[in-house]
C-alpha cells in the first residue's frame, strides 16, 4: 500500500475510533435573551414546588398534633410541664419524648434491646433538641427516659439523675468542660488560651479553690504577680487548711498546694 493510501486509512481509522468514543448529548433548548426581553417568571416554578411538598408538610404536622396530643393524655403534671416548654426530662415515655422534642419517629433512628431503646439522630444535619440544646443520644428503659445526653458546645453532657438536670448542674458540666481544655491548653504551652477558659469557668464555679488554684499559676507563670497574689489569697482563703488537715490523707494534693500557694506568695511579694 502506498505511503498516502496509508496516511488516508490510518485517518479513517482514527475517526472511527473517536466516533465510537464520543458521548451524545440531547441538546436542550437555550433561550437567549436580548436588551429589553423580560426573564419568564419564576412564580410557577415556586408554587409547583410548594404544592408537591405541601402534602408531606401537613401529614407531618398532623403526625406531631396526634403525638402532643397522645402525650399530653394521663400524664404526671411535672411530665405535662415538661413537655408543654418543651424539654426532655427523665421518667417520660417515649411519645412524651418526641412531643417534648417536637419530633416524630422518622426524626429518629432507634435501636431496641428487650426492653431497653437507644434514640439517636436520624440524619447528621438536623438533630433533634429540646430547649436545653441538641439532643444526642436518649436511653429509654422499660418505656421510660432513663439517660438523655446533650452535644453542647463545651462536650456532650448527660443527665442520668434528676440531679443532673438542675440548672448547677448543668453550670458544672459546663465549668468542668472548659477546665479540661483549659488544663490541655496549659501542657500544649498556651497560656493565654487556658487562661480564658480557666476564666470562662471561675463565672459558673466562682468559689471553686483548685480552679483559683489552676488560675494563680497560670498568671505565675506569666509574671503577672499582682494577680497570682490575689489569686493565691483567695485558694488559700477557700481551702481552710485546717479543716482539710483534719479531713486526712485524702486530701493531700490539696495540702501541697496550700504549701506552694504560701511560698509563691512570700516570693512574688519580696519582688
Amino acid at each position: 500500500m502506498s505511503s498516502p493510501m496509508m496516511t488516508r486509512a490510518a485517518a479513517l481509522l482514527a475517526l472511527a475510533a473517536v466516533a465510537c468514543t464520543q458521548q451524545h448529548l440531547d441538546p436542550q433548548p437555550v433561550t437567549i435573551l436580548r436588551t429589553g426581553d423580560r426573564a419568564p417568571s419564576a412564580d410557577s416554578t415556586v408554587a409547583a414546588a410548594r404544592d408537591r411538598t405541601a402534602p408531606a408538610q401537613a401529614r407531618e404536622l398532623y403526625a406531631r398534633d396526634s403525638i402532643m396530643a397522645a402525650a399530653m393524655m394521663g400524664c404526671a403534671p411535672d411530665v405535662c410541664s415538661a413537655v408543654t416548654r418543651g424539654e426532655v426530662t427523665l421518667g417520660m415515655n417515649e411519645t412524651q419524648l418526641m412531643a417534648a422534642t417536637r419530633t416524630t419517629p422518622a426524626a429518629w433512628s432507634i435501636r431496641r434491646a428487650g426492653d431497653a431503646a437507644i434514640y439517636t439522630s436520624a440524619r447528621m444535619e438536623q438533630t433533634p433538641r429540646d430547649m436545653v440544646a441538641p439532643v444526642a443520644l436518649v436511653q429509654v428503659q422499660k418505656g421510660e427516659v432513663a439517660a438523655i445526653a446533650y452535644a453542647e458546645p463545651t462536650g456532650v453532657r448527660t443527665v442520668a439523675r434528676a440531679a443532673d438536670a438542675t440548672a448547677d448542674a448543668q453550670a458544672r458540666a459546663t465549668a468542668q468542660a472548659l477546665v479540661r481544655e483549659g488544663d490541655m491548653l496549659v501542657a500544649a504551652g498556651d497560656l493565654d488560651a487556658a487562661l480564658a477558659r480557666y476564666d470562662r469557668a471561675s463565672i459558673l464555679l466562682p468559689n471553686d479553690p483548685t480552679l483559683e488554684y489552676r488560675i494563680a499559676t497560670v498568671l505565675d507563670k506569666q509574671l503577672r504577680p499582682i494577680e497570682a497574689i490575689v489569686r493565691y489569697q483567695r485558694f488559700l482563703h477557700q481551702m481552710e487548711l485546717e479543716r482539710i488537715q483534719a479531713v486526712g490523707d485524702a486530701y493531700a494534693k490539696q495540702a501541697e498546694a496550700i504549701a506552694h500557694a504560701k511560698e509563691r506568695i512570700i516570693v512574688l511579694e519580696k519582688h
